[in-house]
């Protein structure tokens, strides 16, 4: 991706929380498509009894919109992971200007960083996955994170992806929670449990 020294900057509020109606400052990138507030809060609505105290992985941070709102909301723990290094620098300075205290991010392609983890180093219990809609990221992003092993029984995970596609095969251990649709994109939330696969 093409990064430029005069990027414009754009930005997203945060829904509800602690750090709510706050603007989160994001650089225009190509495929870089925060997720809609509409949807944001239909999704929050959704996890609000099981976020609070959360661990969460934001695997395709770009903007950091979910991971800032996971956080606003209660998540104990959030680990940014994008690999365009504007981006990255971009979430920094948000986390930085938030006075967040439990963000973390990392400048990483997700295969990579997936690849590199420890199984067993660390269970998350939420994981956002909303990576680009081009290509087979999503079916990539879903084998890798199963095999890493990096979700505790029971977790959930959030897909975002382009209502036009053919649904991807999941995991037969990842059921569905809820999904939705809203113009062209469709979201889900999926249980992952590891003693039915």
């Amino acid at each position: 991706m093409t990064q430029s020294t005069n990027q414009k900057n754009n930005s997203v509020r945060i829904t509800a929380g602690e750090y709510r109606s706050r603007r989160l400052e994001f650089p225009s990138l190509e495929g870089l498509r925060p997720t809609a507030d509409r949807i944001r809060e239909t999704l929050f609505n959704w996890l609000q009894d099981s976020i609070q105290g959360e661990i969460c992985l934001d695997l395709f941070a770009g903007s950091g919109a979910l991971g800032f709102e996971a956080l606003s909301r209660g998540a104990s723990q959030v680990d940014f992971i994008e690999q365009n290094v504007t981006a990255v620098t971009s979430i920094q300075g948000n986390i930085e200007r938030l006075g967040v205290k439990h963000g973390s991010v990392y400048c990483s392609d997700a295969f990579d960083w997936l690849d590199r983890c420890k199984q067993g180093s660390k269970k998350y219990g939420l994981v956002f996955l909303d990576p680009p809609f081009k290509g087979r990221t999503l079916t990539r992003a879903i084998t890798k994170l199963e095999s890493a092993d990096l979700l505790r029984d029971g977790g959930l995970v959030y897909i975002e992806k382009e209502r036009q596609l053919v649904d991807d095969d999941l995991p037969r251990n990842w059921l569905e929670v809820k999904s939705k649709k809203a113009g062209l994109v469709q979201f889900g939330l999926y249980n992952v449990l590891r003693n039915c696969k």
